[in-house]
């Protein structure tokens, strides 16, 4: 359904959108397919948006040369996908010249950039979460954790993309990551959670300030290994919509969670304008807030895309202009899943550089998108050039369809030393 009204019939929309990863390309996807975009650039973009949009060769930390050319190019909107450029400011310097970005100011990101900050401001609101301490000094944050019972959830306070959090089963396994986390050049302050057990979903909602659209709910999947096994990564792969999230589940988490984030951060003067996205824990049919991030989450944007059923620009435009209205929103009455495929050694130093073969194939299946995450060109050849490399989404009419599309896919695609987990889905088809 596309969301054209009167006041944007003359738009024909030159659109910037900032990153480089799977979510970008998913986003770039589903812009093109808006009858208001009339041209769509991409900083920097990777192999797969080029094949759609046009790359741009500025790094998504460069804002002031972003914001240059956003001027030069009389960009309609910027559309911010990665967390690191949100926390520099890039929005504020946007607005500030008159520019249309959707995305949250400098201070409203920091409701992803701190963890004190999100915990906080959690704790003021009566916003569900887990009990925490904050650490600023190594031998505190030790002492704390010799004295007290494991589990422990460890986080540290700033932005690491999608990594700074260790679970820890054992007291030695806490000492190991807070030395980690607390010494050397980037040393930081930690904040040290109780861990909470039940089965973990992703809340995504786009809000103007006031407003709030909530998106379909999703499943991510963090460890790299089947199980729920081994190191937190960025995210291994996702499926929408997670049944875990009932109508009445949805109506608690927005009354209790997202409503109240959105008007804390108007309380406290930082208008949150963008995507909030709540990392959720559902313990006994009940949600607890894990984490907060302040933009569309990779690779939980994959199959949310790939299933609505909306015009995705006209809804964040209005959004950066201040007038979203509260309404739902039409999505597919069908499955999605996003299984990722990532290089040899990830989420620790990877191997990059291996030739990608299959994705023609993958795509022949009209069911089938895979997203460019970590890919680049060399010597004519697509090669691998970061940890997560691939997303390759599918859809189904049921998740057992889509589930056995996405691994189909997987299956056709290679490169040496490629990993992924088998269990992605699992969850929801065992609700069947």
């Amino acid at each position: 359904m596309t969301i054209i009204n009167r006041t944007q019939e003359h738009y024909f929309m030159k659109v910037l959108v900032i990153g480089s990863g799977g979510r970008e390309h998913a986003l770039v996807w589903k812009l093109r397919q808006s009858p208001l975009i009339k041209k769509i650039y991409v900083a920097p973009g990777n192999p797969g948006t080029a094949a759609i949009a046009e790359n741009v060769p500025i790094a998504a930390l460069d804002v002031a040369r972003l914001k240059d050319f956003a001027v030069k190019n009389s960009i309609t909107l910027t559309v911010v996908g990665p967390e690191a450029p949100l926390a520099l400011g890039i929005c504020d310097l946007f607005r500030t010249n008159r520019l249309a970005i959707f995305g949250p100011s400098k201070k409203a990101a920091s409701l992803e950039a701190s963890k004190v900050f999100a915990k906080s401001l959690m704790i003021k609101y009566g916003i569900p979460t887990a009990d925490y301490r904050t650490f600023e000094t190594l031998d505190d944050a030790l002492r704390h954790v010799k004295q007290t019972k494991p589990w422990f959830v460890i986080k540290a306070d700033g932005l690491a993309a999608g990594k700074g959090v260790v679970i820890c089963r054992t007291t030695d396994e806490a000492i190991t990551a807070l030395n980690l986390m607390m010494t050397g050049p980037e040393a930081g302050r930690v904040v040290i959670e109780e861990f909470l057990e039940g089965e973990e979903a992703s809340f995504l909602a786009i809000t103007d300030g006031k407003a709030i659209v909530p998106l379909a709910p999703a499943q991510d999947h963090k460890t790299i290994f089947d199980g729920d096994k081994g190191p937190n990564t960025g995210g291994m792969g996702a499926y929408s919509p997670a049944r875990i999230v009932t109508p009445a589940l949805e109506q608690e988490i927005m009354q209790t969670i997202i409503r109240p984030a959105i008007n804390a951060m108007h309380s406290e003067y930082n208008p949150f304008c963008g995507v909030i996205y709540a990392g959720l824990m559902i313990i006994n049919g009940r949600p607890k807030t894990l984490e907060f991030n302040a933009r569309f989450g990779d690779p939980e944007t994959q199959p949310i895309l790939m299933r609505l059923d909306e015009d995705l620009a006209g809804l964040l435009l209005l959004a950066a202009q201040g007038r979203l209205r509260e309404r739902p929103l039409h999505w597919k009455d069908n499955a999605s899943v996003c299984v990722v495929m990532a290089a040899e050694g990830y989420p620790g130093e990877v191997i990059k550089g291996a030739e990608i073969t299959g994705i023609g194939a993958a795509e022949s299946d009209e069911n089938v998108k895979v997203f460019h995450a970590g890919t680049a060109m060399k010597d004519g050849r697509l090669v691998t050039a970061g940890g997560r490399v691939l997303g390759v989404t599918a859809q189904g009419r049921d998740q057992r369809a889509a589930v056995d599309a996405a691994y189909t896919a997987v299956e056709k695609i290679h490169f040496k030393g490629a990993q992924f987990r088998r269990d992605i889905g699992k969850k929801a088809l065992e609700r069947d």
